[in-house]
């Protein structure tokens, strides 16, 4: 049943990664809870424009769960309080009347604030460039069975892909490690025959990377499993170890 709600919000504002930011205090009237957290801003930022104010500035783009672009901390929760969604699949049915929510963003050394609720997510992207390329011989198209891979393998390796690189796993990990969404990737293609060939190289090039970059060590705390909106296991991350210790052992780089 529909019906409008009245929120209390505390939201974090900084206007640059070298400006000291703080909660400043909202209140969002007359909410339907048929809307999207995110369709609940947009109305927030309505409001604060017509006031002449400065509207919060949060990510989106598809809204659909697909993109991996929103992602904010919910009453320190990523992506709130729901299990296996995204910020913009939370809707307001799931808060009440009065209820005082406070919206953060990622925190974590490599994911600089670029404002309020805007971080910058590039490290990702730098982690999957290091893994490379699939070897592929051009030419015809391979009939669709030429390459036998086990229904289970199959599957293990599509629910790896599934990861959107939102970024929650390092949200919500104490020690803002990268481990689930690099094993995401890393297990996507070392479970499959065509990603065979590359397969040390990519292990080692990634890990490599991601410790560059500055993400923490994975111990096993299980958060980036249970707020992950995909739900991409940890059992991935003990793949990926598993394959970087391989690729240690039988690879020349460094």
């Amino acid at each position: 049943m529909t019906k409008n709600i009245n929120l209390t919000l505390k939201v974090w504002r900084q206007k640059g990664p070298n400006v000291k930011g703080r909660l400043e205090t909202y209140y969002a009237n007359d909410i339907s809870t048929d809307m999207s957290f995110l369709e609940m801003i947009d109305v927030v930022n309505e409001q604060l424009t017509l006031e002449d104010k400065e509207p919060i500035a949060f990510d989106h783009d598809c809204r659909e769960g697909i993109c991996g672009m929103c992602g904010a901390v919910i009453n320190g929760r990523a992506h709130g309080p729901e299990k296996g969604t995204t910020l913009c699949q939370l809707h307001m049915r799931h808060f009440s009347d009065k209820d005082v929510i406070v919206i953060e963003p990622w925190r974590a050394r490599a994911f600089k604030i670029i404002k309020d609720l805007v971080v910058d997510r590039s490290a990702l992207d730098t982690i999957i460039q290091a893994g490379g390329y699939v070897s592929v011989d051009t030419g015809g198209a391979q009939d669709a069975n030429s390459i036998a891979i086990p229904q289970e393998i199959a599957e293990l390796a599509m629910d790896a892909a599934a990861c959107i690189g939102c970024g929650a796993c390092v949200a919500a990990c104490p020690n803002a490690s990268a481990m689930l969404f690099t094993s995401a990737k890393i297990s996507q293609l070392a479970l499959l025959p065509q990603g065979k060939p590359e397969a040390a190289l990519r292990a080692i090039a990634m890990v490599n990377v991601m410790d560059k970059l500055g993400f923490g060590n994975c111990t096993n705390e299980k958060e980036c499993e249970a707020e992950c909106p995909k739900e991409i296991s940890i059992i991935n991350i003990a793949r990926m170890n598993r394959e970087f210790l391989k690729a240690g052992l039988i690879s020349t780089v460094k």
